[in-house]
């Protein structure tokens, strides 16, 4: 097994929550000496120049960022008038804010089943979104809402022109995320 790339993948999978060390150990099973072996080989790939991601470390804590070089780039990329329409899991995150607003980022992750950060803060960056104070929580997670541009965008000049959700909808408890109906094939 390729413990680095099981390594990358739980980065990614983790986003912007990131991933401590004994999380890491525990998951691929190994001492913190592999493990520091692996982070310093993953680490030492992502600094080619021919890389557009980075192994940042924060206290115990390891995530992928981009790199600080290409900023003006992804700045483009969300001031882009072009790419200014939204993906389904941006609706999907800005439904579930409109209709439960003020809500916590956590409180969205749970409604939507993965996490949200990385979205949430594209929308923040449209200015679909906004933060509004700190929630009574256990560690007085940030709350959001939608904004002025959010209404604008879907042609509403309140919240309260929301569609009306049915009560009654029917939950499918046992789906398999892992299984695919498609299969992969070799290509020789």
């Amino acid at each position: 097994m390729n413990l680095k790339g099981v390594l990358e993948g739980i980065l990614f999978v983790q986003g912007d929550d990131g991933v401590t060390v004994k999380e890491l150990m525990d998951i691929l099973e190994i001492d913190k000496d592999e493990l520091k072996k692996l982070i310093l080989e993953l680490k030492e790939d992502y600094e080619n120049d021919d890389r557009g991601i980075r192994l940042s470390i924060l206290g115990d804590a390891f995530k992928l960022t981009t790199k600080k070089k290409h900023r003006e780039y992804y700045e483009k990329l969300l001031m882009n008038r072009d790419a200014n329409t939204l993906s389904n899991s941006a609706i999907e995150t800005l439904a579930i804010i409109a209709y439960n607003e003020p809500i916590t980022r956590v409180e969205v992750d749970e409604i939507r089943g993965v996490s949200s950060s990385q979205m949430i803060r594209k929308l923040v960056a449209k200015g679909f979104l906004k933060e509004v104070g700190k929630s009574d929580l256990p560690g007085k997670p940030i709350l959001y809402k939608t904004t002025n541009e959010f209404l604008d965008y879907f042609n509403m000049s309140s919240i309260k022109e929301l569609p009306k959700i049915e009560e009654n909808i029917e939950v499918i408890d046992d789906i398999d995320l892992y299984d695919s109906k498609y299969k992969e094939e070799e290509i020789i």
